[in-house]
């Protein structure tokens, strides 16, 4: 039992056998014929097949096809060159395989088939020919990806020798049959025909290994299972792709030829070691224009320095387009491009060089630390790099160190400075030898040429420099007004007054009035910080001045004044500065109105005068305006006007059309001159409010103070009552403080208060346990007074008329209890103790807390606060026994 591919037709079992072992013997021998299956029409460059050309002529050195449709490649592929249809169901053609060294040639016969019949379950009747060994053994089969079918494509029979004795089923299993992919084959039950149902990416599946089954109806197996392997075969279907897009490479401009930049890649996915993935590199573009600099291996994909013609200087960047194409770089590759640019790395090839042979500058004596010159160089190699800074050396002439030359980062110049004092008196010129060099030494040879550039400076030394000079001391600058903020403009220009020179002169603001501008610091320019407007008070004939300060490196100072001449625009209308107008209408008709404008006479006059009537109608009916020259007009009223004030609004335009309207108060008067109108009686403003005279206002202002009168009247009354003294009531007669200093004994004292008071009467005494009382006799009357510390907490003003002995009365002396506890005990409390001995003991008679004694009594309170007297004391013996 075998498995077999198509036949042309099915002429019995024999004819099988004999095809089949036919078909095994050229897999064997690749020189003979080689069959392939392919569809009835073919594409141009469509991949037909592979033939073995190694095995049947190693040493072949020409390859040659007898049918120019077809083409072969060195590894045996088969491509067509155009496309074809084949008339029949067969179409063959001969390869040539020589060698031109032994003149040996061989020969491949390849037939193309097309099957359009299929091999149909053989006649139960066919005889097979019987072998002496049966085997179930698989055949060779392949499939060509991406193939265009049709659809089921056949590709091979699957038989068994025990078909001759039994009914045989077929069956299959495996990858594209039960797995991933599901349903790609099939086999027919009966026949053993192999099918595929669509066609396969070979990047996705190289083959497919299927398990082939052969059973009877009821189920018994006579043959083992048999693997059937089917190779997907390549075609070129995918372009090579480089691994980036864009490759980025660096190389010095000194390099030598032959030297590496770097490598570009790309990889196929079609079949390793054939011609679909062999791949060749080329440079197709390059910018600039050639000549190229640079190649690229074709294998490998090396790019290497071809020229000794790069230099920076002259280009710093290439930038090629790479190309790559399989099929080894045949025309009928597919192909891709990729960019490669190239960045050429600076070297210091080029020296840095003076801009000028020598130089001459000059230095005041006595000066120290001062820059007095910059000297250039110029320099191709890349700025800001060790290949592009330079450094400065003094060669010749410094001595005596009077001089240092340094490297400005910023802007690579060489600073000449003066560090130590120069004498008049001693030189009067010095002369410098300097030199320059990079950082970076110099990479060429330097035996045609110097590698150091050197420049000589002469030194002149000042014997008298005295600072800067504002001259002109005014300076003037024009500038539109209305200019936009941020406008720049020339400022204020100081000189040396020796070189005639701005270098080195720093500038800043002593006086802007307005805060219109900036001083640029270095140059003295002005730059707006706010709009110009030359209406402004401040600004006298169109000109604002500014005060700006001059100052050199040493700090010497000078004052000049900036004069900004504003030129006029138009951006004020004319108006009338005259508001309020008189018409005395026993002398007058009309008056003479008139009209100014803030801007130049170019933007002024003559002026337009016109009644503005939108908001009053009534003003052409009232008024009437007639021009009398270029800035003025008259006005005169109609009809017969009441007298009053009239507002008239006047719009006043100028010959450029800018205008403004002023509203004018119109006052007709009962009157001979101006300076006689007062207002009419019974005359109303122009907006209807009343007016009044100057009786009327009179008369108001009288009303007002009489008023005032009337009120001051009545407070006074109202102050007088509240000025009545106020008594004790009765039922306090002998509870109040009473004095007992007095010289006469036997005399009772009733007070007769007329208020508490803090005001001072007497001096205050100086007590040994405190500060007490004092008293002062006046007339019949005693005033008695407790201070503490300097301070008055309560004074006695009592009467000392008839208390003694007899009747008191009380009615108009005593106040409620209440009113007398609530004033006394709080400042008793203040109290300081009194009549301590030397050793600050308290006596026997000090401050006591006495209790209320009842109504009426005629005993006094006692206590250390009174004046300790033997003589004038004797009511003390109608104190009973309350003490």
């Amino acid at each position: 039992m075998a498995a077999v591919g198509p036949l042309s037709s099915p002429s019995g079992a024999l004819c099988r056998l004999v095809l089949t072992l036919t078909i095994l013997m050229f897999a064997c021998d690749a020189c003979k014929n080689v069959i392939l299956h392919v569809p009835s029409k073919l594409d141009a460059e469509k991949f037909v097949g592979r033939v073995n050309l190694k095995e049947c002529f190693k040493s072949a050195s020409q390859i040659h096809s007898s049918d120019p449709d077809f083409r072969l490649l060195e590894d045996g592929s088969i491509y067509t060159t155009n496309a074809i249809v084949l008339p029949s169901e067969k179409r063959n053609f001969t390869v040539l395989l020589s060698n031109t060294e032994n003149q040996e040639e061989k020969k491949i016969v390849v037939l193309l088939k097309h099957q359009t019949k299929v091999l149909k379950k053989r006649h139960s009747k066919e005889k097979a020919l019987r072998r002496s060994k049966r085997r179930w053994a698989p055949i060779p089969c392949s499939m060509l990806e991406n193939s265009l079918g049709p659809f089921p494509l056949f590709l091979q029979q699957v038989q068994s020798d025990t078909a001759q004795n039994y009914t045989i089923y077929y069956s299959i299993r495996g990858p594209g049959v039960d797995q991933e992919p599901l349903n790609l084959f099939y086999v027919e039950r009966d026949t053993g025909n192999l099918y595929c149902t669509h066609p396969v990416d070979r990047e996705q599946y190289e083959s497919f290994e299927l398990i082939a089954f052969a059973t009877t109806p009821d189920g018994y197996t006579p043959e083992l299972p048999l693997s059937l392997l089917i190779k997907i075969e390549d075609e070129n279907d995918n372009y090579p792709i480089f691994t980036e897009t864009t490759y980025i490479f660096t190389i010095s401009e000194n390099c030598r030829v032959g030297s590496t930049l770097g490598q570009v890649c790309a990889t196929d996915k079609d079949e390793p070691d054939t011609m679909h993935t062999r791949l060749r590199y080329s440079i197709i573009e390059q910018v600039p224009a050639p000549p190229t600099p640079f190649s690229v291996h074709p294998t490998t994909g090396v790019l290497t320095v071809s020229s000794t013609q790069i230099d920076r200087e002259v280009i710093d960047k290439y930038q090629l387009k790479i190309k790559v194409q399989d099929m080894d770089g045949q025309y009928f590759g597919l192909h891709t491009t990729s960019t490669c640019i190239i960045h050429i790395e600076d070297a210091n090839d080029n020296l840095p060089t003076f801009t000028r042979s020598s130089y001459v500058t000059s230095v005041e004596e006595n000066t120290v630390d001062v820059e007095i010159l910059r000297v250039t160089v110029e320099d191709k190699d890349l700025v800001n790099t060790p290949n592009w800074r330079a450094n400065y050396t003094i060669l010749k002439g410094n001595e005596n160190r009077n001089f240092k030359i340094f490297t400005d980062t910023k802007t690579n110049e060489g600073v000449l400075c003066v560090v130590k004092p120069l004498n008049y008196e001693e030189r009067q010129q010095v002369t410098l030898q300097i030199g320059v060099v990079n950082e970076a030494p110099y990479s060429r040879e330097s035996s045609s040429r110097s590698a150091i550039s050197m420049a000589t400076i002469t030194v002149n030394v000042k014997n008298v420099d005295e600072g800067p000079e504002c001259s002109p001391p005014v300076q003037t600058v024009r500038i539109r007004e209305n200019v936009p903020v941020g406008t720049r403009n020339n400022g204020y220009r100081a000189y040396n007054s020796e070189t005639r020179s701005s270098s080195g002169i720093r500038y800043r603001k002593l006086n802007d009035p307005r805060e219109w501008v900036t001083v640029d610091e270095n140059s003295g320019s002005i730059t707006l910080l706010r709009s110009l407007d030359r209406e402004a008070e401040t600004i006298s004939n169109g000109i604002y001045n500014i005060t700006i300060l001059a100052s050199d490196g040493a700090g010497r100072t000078c004052t000049g004044t900036l004069g900004i001449l504003l030129e006029d625009v138009n951006d004020n209308g004319p108006f009338i500065p005259r508001q309020t107008i008189i018409i005395c209408r026993t002398t007058m008709s009309s008056v003479e109105i008139v009209a100014v404008d803030p801007d130049e006479p170019t933007n002024g006059p003559p002026f337009d005068f016109r009644l503005e009537s939108v908001s009053n109608p009534d003003i052409q009916r009232m008024w009437r305006l007639a021009r009398l020259n270029d800035t003025a007009a008259r006005l005169s009223y109609q009809n017969d006007l009441p007298f009053g004030p009239y507002p008239v609004p006047v719009r006043v335009t100028d010959r450029l059309g800018q205008s403004q309207v002023t509203l004018l108060t119109v006052n007709l008067c009962d009157c001979i001159t101006e300076n006689d109108c007062t207002p009419h009686p019974g005359a109303r403003s122009g907006n209807g409010e009343v007016i009044f005279g100057k009786w009327a206002i009179l008369a108001l202002l009288l009303g007002v103070a009489l008023l005032f009168c009337i009120l001051f009247t009545l407070v006074c009354g109202v102050s007088q009552t509240a000025k009545q003294p106020k008594v004790f009531p009765d039922d306090l007669a002998q509870q109040n403080l009473i004095v007992s200093n007095t010289e006469a004994p036997g005399d009772d004292k009733v007070c007769s208060t007329n208020d508490f008071t803090t005001h001072a009467v007497g001096s205050s005494a100086q007590g040994i346990g405190g500060t007490m009382g004092s008293g002062v006799k006046t007339g019949g009357q005693e005033t008695i007074e407790m201070v503490k510390g300097g301070h008055q907490t309560m004074r006695h003003h009592h009467t000392l008329d008839s208390c003694r002995g007899g009747h008191v009365e009380t009615d108009n002396c005593r106040y409620a209890y209440s009113e007398w506890h609530s004033f006394t005990q709080p400042r008793l409390g203040e109290v300081q103790l009194c009549n301590q001995d030397v050793d600050h003991k308290h006596t026997q008679d000090y401050v006591h807390s006495y209790n209320y004694e009842g109504k009426g009594s005629v005993a006094g309170s006692v206590g250390c606060c009174s004046e300790q007297q033997e003589d004038g004391l004797e009511f003390f013996g109608s104190f009973g026994t309350q003490i």
